[in-house]
């Protein structure tokens, strides 16, 4: 189904002008769980992967000590299943028990978990992305379709996956690879993406009130003169113009690509690409969820008339059961200039 984003609760650049020129363009990927194939756009799905190409794996030191209590794929997936029938009972009948005997014996069994599994990890598809559904910023010169792929066990360095790009033309793939290999564990349940379907979606972006002018920050910040405009900002519950700017009017939560920096756990910096120098531009952003109380004015129209339609046993908009460190969003920047050159990973 489509999905669609509500009117911003107001026109910005009626208020700023200055913010006109500025404005980008996102494409939303409003995942949510389905049974996607490798001839489609996905989330966590399986990949237009060539047979005859080696699978990636992750060969660099991992941080052993960040879990030792690690399930294997299969594990997480059941977990999942439990779950899930048990929140649609629950939902059927607010009386019963939350788990049946043999969901609990499952669930004692693999509380346990594995321990840690030295060597070459295989990595994990985490989006596959085809240029006739989804804009792909930075895409090279013939290809039509990327593949994310991420190793699901932290490093010393960085408390987030690690990730891989494949682009590739997807008329060239004539032999897919239908069993690709697994890791024995990985080390959080929330880095195996759930699988999903995408209705991409475009809208109109702003910078972070980070990334604007001091005299125009300054001028977002005067209450006086969205009183003038007869806005009531703070009718979301924030607590200032610059924050309901942020929240609701600068650019969308959740998985896109395009558009402009999420830029909220540091300050904004240079991410200039480490070949050539040039400024890397935002590929894709792999997202905690799809909003939160915060910027409830995001979520679709569809979701909003009719809550079944909501994905049982998740938090707000987080379909995925992805979870970034804590709650943040992984965003992918690639060099303009060449596809070749390696991209960056920013926490924010």
């Amino acid at each position: 189904m489509s999905f669609t984003t509500p009117p911003r609760p107001l026109d910005v650049t009626a208020l700023f002008p200055q913010l006109a020129p500025l404005a980008r363009t996102a494409t939303r990927l409003h995942p949510r769980p389905g049974s996607p194939t490798p001839y489609e756009s996905s989330v966590g799905g399986p990949l237009l992967w060539p047979a005859d190409e080696p699978w990636p794996h992750c060969d660099e030191p991992h941080d052993s000590e960040a879990s030792d209590k690690m399930h294997s794929p299969d594990e997480i997936r059941l977990l999942r299943r439990i779950r899930t029938a048990a929140a649609e009972r629950r939902r059927r009948d607010p009386e019963a028990p939350a788990f049946t005997p043999e969901e609990r014996e499952i669930q004692q069994r693999l509380r346990k978990g594995h321990p840690w599994v030295d060597g070459p990890i295989p990595m994990i598809p985490v989006a596959q992305l085809y240029a006739r559904d989804v804009p792909l910023p930075g895409s090279p010169p013939g290809a039509d379709l990327l593949q994310v792929l991420w190793c699901p066990c932290d490093h010393e360095e960085f408390a987030h996956p690690r990730t891989a790009l494949r682009w590739r033309s997807s008329a060239s793939v004539t032999d897919v690879l239908d069993a690709p290999p697994e890791p024995r564990v990985i080390q959080f349940d929330w880095y195996l993406p759930m699988p999903c379907l995408l209705a991409p979606e475009q809208v109109t972006e702003y910078p972070s009130p980070m990334e604007l002018s001091k005299e125009l920050q300054e001028e977002l910040g005067d209450e006086s003169r969205w009183e003038a405009a007869g806005h009531a900002w703070d009718a979301t519950g924030a607590e200032s113009p610059q924050e309901f700017y942020f929240r609701n009017l600068s650019h969308a939560p959740g998985w896109k690509t395009g558009g402009w920096t999420r830029w909220g756990l540091t300050d904004p910096m240079p991410r200039p690409c480490a070949a050539c120098g040039t400024e890397t531009i935002p590929l894709l952003t792999v997202a905690s969820g799809e909003w939160d109380p915060g910027s409830q004015t995001w979520m679709p129209e569809e979701e909003r008339t009719n809550p079944t339609l909501l994905p049982l046993r998740t938090q707000p908009g987080n379909v995925t059961l992805l979870n970034i460190a804590d709650a943040y969003d992984l965003q992918l920047h690639v060099c303009p200039v060449s596809a070749d050159h390696p991209h960056i990973e920013l926490v924010q």
